[in-house]
């Protein structure tokens, strides 16, 4: 393979820096030279971001020197075939024909130098400067969403967006990135980041707007990404062919072989609960999506994935990199747990004129209602029950022929579902509108028990109130005596619906009301309150491990529930499944400190089926009580491998494969269900093949004879 060494060195010094001002953005095109030349041309003075274009079969390698004159390692360019816009887009026609690389973060540099392997025909180099504005950021939170830096406080260059929004019918799945370059950056750098990351990707690669739905930090803050609304399903440009339905988050920074913070773990958790729960997503769930068309999956490829999936599992690629792949599923099981409980897959099935059947699945067997309403928002029909799964039929044969709205609800703890059905179709728009109240109202906390105990979960709940005009509203927090703790803000607020994040750590533990009074210009006056629960009595729940198998095999037979209380505690621990309960693990007094409780499996009436089970772990003490919940699998089933002809294969769950001839082995790995191609093995005789879950099930062995 050729190999083209050429570099680029700017001998000039650095202005001073600046503070404030619109990021920048210069292309240059490198000349390249015959055989092993050198060729050189000018960068910009300065730039703290840098993206490669190049055709060509060809790969391409950079370095950048940064302002003290310290040169970085070589970084690949990383062309991200499938990190785009879906194909026949006019977004992706603009560059058609050029091999497009990640915008990398450098800091503050001056020179660059460039390496070459393969046939590259062209290369054009894209140099942003994005400076740091030294302003407060201020961040909007939503009803149980994390703090967001919205588009205007980050401040996003809206006159360079190419084109108006577009959106999805339904958002099914969410897809995990890494922007890539460097982790190096102050949390006041991060939007510095992301504006960059807009100005290349909308100047350089010829897209409409930043690719990514949301990016999150190290330090845990959350920006909103491609303009449109971040409650409504957004078609991005960070998965070639699985854009529509799906939200894509990126994590700024390389987590090839860096670990995600604890914060920003913590606000992946918690923005995407919310998000999937907004629309009624089940976090846990997996689903089969038909590929729009990439290098890895023709179009109508049908293509098995985890509702919380990486950008690798849609392409050929590595993002987001083998350090945060492999955190992925214990940060999916972390969000399937978060904020409950959930409703989940709501639909209305029929029209006016027959029978219309309601159905939806919640987290918890706990009460529902289905209310039908007409245009004026009379109440036609309404059912209910009390379960894990909605299911009710509205007899509407006799009903009048025109359009009717409902929602499903499941109590104040659950975000409700609504659409409208007439005409002989079903829609799912907003919720109806409310009447405001005539000054406050409606104030909600969510979580009503907050655990400041840092260990992730909960620590933190989003109070949310609605005005109906505008008035100074005092936030405070009274204790059970009836005593003012601390007055948390007063502001003045317009009117509408509004919401902040509560923060507990400076509180004890105990049970309080949050009261919101509401002073209007005319001299009205109003308050509203809620119930808010503090506590650090229980901290760190998991199960280990997240799998098990009780076949009495001797491997991963038991899980293990481990947690901990940060004082003596009434302590009763359940196991469920689909609402269900199985059985009652524990129940009794426990003291301070690490607590663990093993389960083998056993219930009464028969094997335990294999599939999802929920732990929920209940703590009382005097001064509140608290439940938590974690997510767990039973797998007893011994994987299947088929042979499909010749060295190809298939597995319905992922496995590790060991094939044997003679004296020669090799064992791989298999991520996913599905086909996967064998090694050649030499030797001589037929192949033994042998296959094996996580959880130690052994599958059926294979003996095929293949040529050497």
């Amino acid at each position: 393979m050729k190999l083209l060494l050429f570099a680029l060195l700017a001998a000039l010094v650095l202005p001073p820096l600046a503070s404030g001002g619109e990021p920048t953005l210069v292309s240059r095109d490198v000349p390249l030279s015959a055989g092993r030349t050198i060729s050189a041309t000018r960068a910009p003075d300065r730039f703290n971001l840098v993206g490669l274009h190049w055709q060509g079969a060809g790969t391409v390698q950079f370095r950048t020197r940064s302002a003290s004159g310290r040169w970085s390692a070589w970084r690949a360019a990383a062309p991200e075939a499938e990190d785009r816009p879906d194909s026949g887009s006019r977004e992706l026609v603009r560059r058609s024909g050029w091999r497009i690389g990640n915008p990398h973060w450098t800091g503050t540099s001056n020179a660059i130098k460039y390496r070459l392997s393969g046939r590259v025909r062209r290369l054009r180099a894209y140099f942003v400067w994005s400076p740091e504005e030294r302003v407060p950021l201020r961040t909007t939170s939503l009803a149980s969403s994390p703090p967001i830096l919205r588009r205007l406080n980050w401040s996003a260059n809206e006159r360079i967006q190419r084109a108006a929004p577009s959106y999805a019918r339904s958002l099914r799945f969410a897809l995990v990135h890494h922007t890539a370059g460097s982790n190096s950056y102050t949390p006041a750098q991060s939007a510095a980041i992301v504006r960059g990351i807009q100005l290349y990707h909308v100047q350089g690669n010829g897209w409409n707007d930043i690719g990514y739905n949301f990016l999150v930090d190290k330090y845990g803050q959350v920006f909103e990404g491609r303009k449109g609304g971040s409650t409504r399903n957004v078609i991005g440009a960070h998965a070639e062919g699985f854009n529509t339905g799906s939200v894509g988050v990126s994590l700024i920074g390389n987590y090839g072989s860096s670990a995600i913070s604890p914060k920003a773990a913590a606000s992946l958790v918690q923005l995407l609960s919310w998000r999937l729960d907004v629309a009624h997503v089940d976090p846990g769930s997996t689903l089969t999506w038909s590929s729009g068309g990439n290098p890895r999956f023709p179009t109508g490829a049908p293509v098995f994935l985890r509702t919380i999936s990486a950008h690798r599992d849609t392409g050929f690629t590595s993002c987001p990199g083998d350090a945060l792949y492999r955190k992925l599923n214990a940060l999916g099981g972390s969000v399937s747990v978060a904020g409950l409980p959930k409703l989940y897959a709501p639909a209305a099935a029929g029209s006016v004129g027959q029978r219309i059947r309601f159905t939806a699945r919640l987290s918890a067997a706990i009460p529902w209602t289905v209310t039908v309403r007409d245009s004026a928002g009379a109440v036609v029909a309404r059912g209910s029950g009390s379960s894990s799964s909605v299911n009710w039929t509205w007899d509407a044969r006799k009903a009048a022929r025109k359009s009717y709205s409902y929602t499903i609800e499941a109590g104040v703890a659950v975000r409700p579902a609504a659409g409208k059905i007439g005409g002989g179709k079903t829609t799912a728009p907003p919720p109806p509108p409310t009447q405001p109240p005539a000054l406050i109202g409606d104030v909600k906390v969510l979580p009503a028990t907050v655990t400041p105990n840092g260990d992730g979960v909960q620590d933190t709940t989003s109070v949310s109130y609605t005005l109906g005009l505008p008035a100074l509203v005092t936030a405070t927090l009274v204790d059970a005596t009836g005593a003012t703790v601390a007055t948390l803000f007063s502001e003045r607020r317009e009117a509408g619906a509004r919401s902040f994040r509560l923060t507990a750590d400076s509180f004890p533990d105990g049970t309080y009301k949050l009261v919101l009074n509401a002073a209007s210009d005319d001299g009205k006056q109003l308050s509203a309150s809620a119930t808010l629960v503090i506590s650090r009595l229980l901290r760190a729940l998991a199960a280990v491990p997240p799998v098990f198998s009780p076949n009495g095999d001797g491997r991963f037979d038991r899980v293990r529930l481990r947690f901990e209380l940060l004082g003596p505690a009434m302590v009763k621990i359940r196991v469920l499944k689909a609402g269900a309960s199985v059985t009652t693990l524990f129940s009794g007094e426990l003291g301070t400190g690490a607590q663990g409780v093993s389960w083998d499996g056993a219930k009464s009436g028969g094997r335990l089926l294999d599939g999802r089970y929920q732990a929920t772990v209940t703590v009382s003490d005097a001064a509140a009580t608290v439940s938590q919940t974690v997510l767990f699998q039973s797998d007893t089933t011994a994987p299947r491998l088929r042979w499909l002809g010749g060295l190809r294969f298939s597995v319905d769950e992922p496995a590790a494969v060991t094939a044997v001839r003679g004296p020669a082995r090799v064992t791989l790995k298999v991520e996913r269900a599905g086909h996967f191609l064998l090694p050649r093995l030499a030797g001589r005789g037929s192949l033994q093949i042998r296959v094996e879950d996580a959880v130690g099930n052994v599958g059926q062995s294979l003996r095929v004879a293949i040529p050497r």
